[in-house]
């Protein structure tokens, strides 16, 4: 019976380990090296989205889940904005031009809208083929959590608390 306790103590340390190395960011990474192509035509690259924590949504007008997860994306936006969160929605290399620049315009998208013409950012963002993908990064411009589908809200909101919180640098 010793024995069965000392196993279920090893398995608790060892589970406590691994909790905490997840939580301290150790399995984090570095956000892809990537020029993003603004809708007004300027640039943006990946080493811009230092210093704030940015929400990168990779979404098709033709997707209907992004669709319907845009107005909880922007609402996250706003509530966030002012305290140095960001928003970069990618629209998909399939997506037709003149249908993003539409619905950026009749649902007044409030961020910055990227075209991925040649699927060059989808491709060094994991090879992202099924949307919504979405990325949260942080000041660091690390990778901390990833979407495919439509993320919990809620759950997102904390993230985003908890990164707002803390420091640029480590």
């Amino acid at each position: 019976m010793a024995s069965k306790h000392w196993i279920l103590g090893l398995v608790a340390a060892a589970a406590i380990g691994i909790g905490a190395w997840v939580y301290s960011g150790a399995g984090q990474s570095a956000a892809p090296q990537s020029t993003f192509v603004l809708l007004d035509g300027s640039h943006k690259t990946t080493n811009d989205l230092k210093g704030r924590v940015t929400l990168v949504n990779f979404w098709a007008t033709s997707c209907t889940t992004c669709v319907g997860e845009m107005p909880e994306i922007i609402s996250t936006y706003n509530k966030y904005k002012d305290k140095g969160f960001d928003t970069l929605a990618v629209a998909m290399s399939y997506d037709p031009p003149s249908y993003v620049v539409n619905f950026v315009e009749s649902r007044q998208l409030p961020f910055q809208v990227a075209l991925d013409n040649t699927g060059n950012v989808a491709k060094a963002w994991g090879d992202v083929k099924l949307t919504p993908s979405t990325f949260i990064v942080n000041k660091r411009g690390e990778i901390v959590k990833s979407y495919v589908g439509a993320p919990d809200f809620a759950e997102l909101h904390k993230l985003i608390e908890k990164l707002l919180a803390e420091p640029a640098t480590v």
